[in-house]
């Protein structure tokens, strides 16, 4: 007998499968994995995979992408975009999510059309409702089909069954586009971008697989899990971060006694007074 998640996870087959093909927006992530695993399922050889690349998503999450299509003989295309061409994005205002995912799902509506997909679906999921996420309406205005969110998966119940499936993200740590390491209101540019990616990729190397480094002008922000702090702390860690983030062009580095918050920088906005 099936439980709730199993039934749950039945549903959406159905749901996916009323669709007779989709492309599926797929980035490598626990949730674009998650979905795109189901898609590949309830539709075989009629689901395609577009990945976006941009200087916003690290080169190591753009390398999975493309081994988890590899793995399950799932047709994938790669379309890249210079996020920087897109209009108000490097001025970073607070809908810069906006400003750049309806940008990026235009591109890969025309994309999926040519293909001979009229459906495009995404991997939001219920619990992505709770933050301040300007992008999602950028999917509502373009008819983005959500079936995560459609379905009721939270991110707990989307780890649950993919681990249940064998899915290799099923633990992987939450990701978000470099662009939601910068303060609100400050210029964004590819050097920076990559003085982050650089910097994360570091502190994974070490062995901080759930981080961030925020940057707030000269200074790098550093967000652990809070498990995680005293870890850094160990064998002078602290100070080859400091050696690390100073030569990528950090003047001053610090760590986040809070430790890790995914959205953090929302904090800043007026919508949250």
């Amino acid at each position: 007998m099936r439980d709730r998640l199993e039934q749950k996870y039945g549903q959406l087959l159905d749901r996916i499968a009323s669709a007779g093909k989709a492309a599926v927006a797929f980035s490598g992530g626990v949730d674009s994995v998650f979905l795109l695993y189901a898609a590949h399922q309830a539709l075989s050889r009629q689901v395609l995979a577009l990945t976006v690349s941009l200087h916003a998503v690290p080169k190591r999450e753009l390398q999975e992408a493309v081994e988890f299509c590899k793995l399950y003989g799932i047709r994938h295309l790669i379309h890249t975009v210079d996020e920087f061409e897109i209009e108000g994005f490097a001025d970073n205002p607070p809908n810069r999510c906006y400003l750049c995912k309806k940008a990026l799902f235009i591109q890969m509506l025309e994309l999926a059309g040519k293909e001979g997909y009229t459906v495009l679906m995404e991997g939001s999921n219920v619990d992505d409702q709770g933050d301040y996420r300007p992008g999602m309406q950028a999917l509502k205005e373009l008819q983005i089909q959500s079936p995560l969110k459609d379905c009721g998966f939270t991110k707990a119940d989307i780890r649950e069954m993919s681990k249940r499936l064998g899915l290799p993200a099923w633990d992987k740590p939450s990701m978000a586009c470099l662009a939601s390491r910068f303060v609100y209101g400050q210029t964004i540019t590819p050097e920076k971008m990559k003085m982050v990616e650089e910097a994360e990729e570091y502190l994974t190397d070490l062995g901080f697989i759930q981080r961030r480094v925020r940057m707030h002008g000269d200074l790098a922000r550093i967000e652990l899990l809070s498990e995680d702090l005293p870890k850094l702390m160990e064998e002078n860690k602290y100070r080859m971060v400091q050696d690390r983030l100073n030569q990528l062009g950090f003047a001053y580095v610090t760590l986040d006694l809070h430790g890790f918050e995914s959205g953090s920088m929302n904090k800043g906005l007026k919508i949250y007074e």
